[in-house]
């Protein structure tokens, strides 16, 4: 890495000179009252060289377990002694946001829209200014979300199988799981791998709801990766244990209607035959279970005990060794509760 005088990072109209940080408001549309909505940024600027990683949150506005992360983060000390620029966006989907929705006010998916164009609708657009503004600015990214609403998801990290670098950024992050999966059309993370910039998709929890192991997961997580780029100097303890590594993932679905009565929880193994839950008729003996079809690990659950025919209820990853799966997530689980200070802000004492 270089040394010694930096330029001013430039995002919108501001510049910010190195060894300081600001927070920049991007316009970024308006209601159609015209108050006028922008995106905000947190911009850590480094005396020295580094990498420039980008961190989002509430690209769907609804899941803001993301946002808390990124208070955190922005919280610790170490930052002084940054190398390279940090750039934490912590509510892309302003519009959801206030309206505690995961879409924009045209019901569209902010995730389902980039790169976006400048002549496209509410979304598109709004994806081809973030790509533009932010995206194309960063060298590596990682973009925090949570499960959908009443749905829950075991802390976990998605990457491209293609991309090593995106790989190794998985593997310091150090979530309970690993999922390779490719990224789908429309989605920023998609985007990110077209432009070549290697990037996380980091889930946890569940939408409108702060879940503390899945935000300090969270927040561990990306000083491990800061630390592996160059960007913070180690801490005092690395984490022992490593994430698990999945290839596929297929969700357990609801072969009736009616009310369910779920028996597993999160992060818990299953084998085939297993009963997951009772779907039953609050107006007759009628009671199925369900089963699962294969070994696995408990990666998301539906927590709405009301479902549809047809209606997603266990997203089940496929592992290697069940056993050697449970030893890992209880060890992670021990390495996180462990790490994490007694009062809000200190400096967390492992990375």
């Amino acid at each position: 890495m270089q040394t010694g005088n930096r330029a001013p990072f430039i995002l919108g109209n501001s510049s910010i000179p190195p060894g300081s940080r600001a927070v920049v408001d991007i316009p970024f549309g308006k209601l159609y009252t015209h108050t006028e909505l922008n995106i905000g940024a947190h911009v850590v600027h480094g005396q020295k060289a580094g990498p420039i990683l980008l961190v989002t949150a509430a690209l769907h506005g609804d899941e803001i377990n993301g946002v808390e992360i990124c208070r955190r983060l922005l919280k610790l000390p170490r930052l002084s002694q940054l190398k390279g620029t940090l750039v934490v966006v912590p509510i892309v989907n302003t519009y959801g946001f206030v309206q505690q929705s995961r879409y924009l006010p045209d019901r569209r998916d902010l995730n389902r829209c980039f790169p976006g164009s400048e002549k496209g609708s509410l979304g598109s657009r709004m994806a081809c200014q973030f790509t533009e503004q932010f995206l194309r600015k960063c060298t590596h990214a990682i973009d925090l979300h949570t499960g959908a609403i009443h749905r829950a998801n075991l802390p976990q990290v998605r990457a491209s199988a293609k991309d090593k670098i995106a790989l190794r950024m998985a593997e310091m992050f150090n979530a309970p799981i690993i999922i390779k999966a490719a990224s789908r059309d429309g989605t920023m993370r998609g985007t990110a791998n077209n432009l070549g910039i290697p990037i996380l998709l980091y889930e946890a929890g569940e939408a409108l709801r702060f879940d503390e192991q899945a935000i300090n997961v969270g927040v561990r997580g990306i000083l491990n990766v800061m630390t592996d780029l160059g960007m913070l100097r180690a801490g005092r303890k690395r984490p022992n244990t490593k994430s698990l590594f999945s290839k596929k993932s297929s969700w357990v679905r609801a072969e009736h209607d009616g009310i369910a009565r779920y028996y597993v929880s999160l992060g818990q193994t299953v084998k085939p035959g297993d009963v997951l839950a009772h779907i039953y008729s609050p107006y007759s003996d009628f009671e199925v279970a369900v089963h699962a079809s294969f070994a696995g690990i408990v990666i998301g659950r539906n927590n709405l005990p009301l479902v549809n025919e047809g209606e997603a209820l266990f997203h089940v990853a496929e592992v290697s060794s069940l056993d050697e799966a449970e030893k890992t997530l209880d060890a992670i689980n021990d390495e996180v509760d462990n790490a994490m200070p007694p009062v809000l802000g200190e400096e967390y004492g492992v990375v």
